[in-house]
């Protein structure tokens, strides 16, 4: 397995001032918190990163910024998610030549009937094969309009030579993923839901939308589960789900944001036509938050 993507990756929130315009000193401010942790990396550009809200030029100085003040041994993946090829292949570049260790895709969505196994290949393929930087494939069908990665498709794409790997943030995929090709290919959860699950079937690390608010937390999981202390791994992970459950699940990337403010880091608003946090659900994260004593 890639020993760079062992271990746990917070996809980075992009932080927004009062006016709707990116925060890029907040951002450079929570990095140097997230750089003195025991975070492996950082996905940025993803769906916590509200991708489909920024400009290219505004996801090119974001990637910029996260790859200047990311810690020495730290990891960023970069999502690249255009509707065309040409125009991932475009901006993957630009992602490589500004240092990004991995290039992470995105199904096109926009012709979703369209997307079957043979074209989603042939669309990976076309992107791996034109880059030095090597890939990872991306299932989350809740961002590209139900398109689920099948495990047919992983299988083919784990034989090419620029592909190591894929995120699953889907529900009810990864075993079958990790059962498939977990011995040639990185499967990554990406929900704290199930990374304890995928790790003990032979996961590298995962993709935890809670480590931007709490990396320790879901980093003490992480080694505890790799450690093989089961009883307090099992213990910590119902608490994390938990957490997670009442976080993100509550308000997605509005509702880590918050937390993220709580905790004493830079989160904001979301970008329009993302909407922020009503005050009843604000309340509700915050009182949880101080039972279980976290801020």
């Amino acid at each position: 397995m890639e020993k760079k993507l062992m271990g746990v990756f917070a996809p980075i929130t992009t932080p927004f001032d009062a006016k709707g315009e990116v925060a890029y000193d907040k951002l450079k401010d929570n990095m140097k918190f997230y750089s003195k942790s025991g975070l492996k990396g950082y996905l940025a550009l993803g769906s916590n990163g509200e991708n489909k809200s920024l400009s290219n030029s505004e996801k090119e100085k974001v990637l910029e910024t996260i790859i200047k003040n990311k810690g020495s041994d730290q990891v960023v993946m970069a999502g690249c998610i255009f509707e065309s090829t040409r125009e991932t292949i475009e901006f993957a570049k630009i992602a490589q030549g500004l240092g990004a260790d991995f290039i992470t895709l995105l199904p096109p969505s926009y012709f979703k009937k369209e997307m079957t196994d043979p074209v989603l290949l042939r669309y990976f393929t076309d992107v791996a094969s034109s880059l030095t930087t090597p890939c990872l494939v991306y299932n989350a069908p809740q961002f590209c309009g139900g398109t689920t990665l099948s495990v047919s498709l992983i299988k083919d794409l784990a034989k090419h030579p620029n592909i190591k790997g894929v995120k699953d943030s889907s529900t009810g995929n990864i075993e079958s993923f990790l059962l498939a090709v977990r011995d040639v290919f990185n499967v990554m959860p990406g929900s704290a839901n199930f990374f304890v699950n995928g790790l003990i079937m032979g996961a590298p690390g995962g993709v935890i939308s809670l480590a931007n608010v709490f990396p320790e937390i879901t980093c003490k999981l992480y080694d505890l589960t790799v450690n093989r202390q089961y009883e307090e791994a099992f213990k910590l992970n119902e608490k994390v789900i938990q957490l997670n459950k009442t976080v993100s699940g509550t308000g997605g990337v509005a509702a880590v944001k918050y937390a993220m403010d709580l905790a004493g880091l830079y989160g904001g608003n979301p970008r329009l036509p993302l909407l922020p946090l009503g005050d009843d659900v604000k309340m509700k994260i915050e009182d949880y938050l101080k039972k279980e004593n976290l801020i």
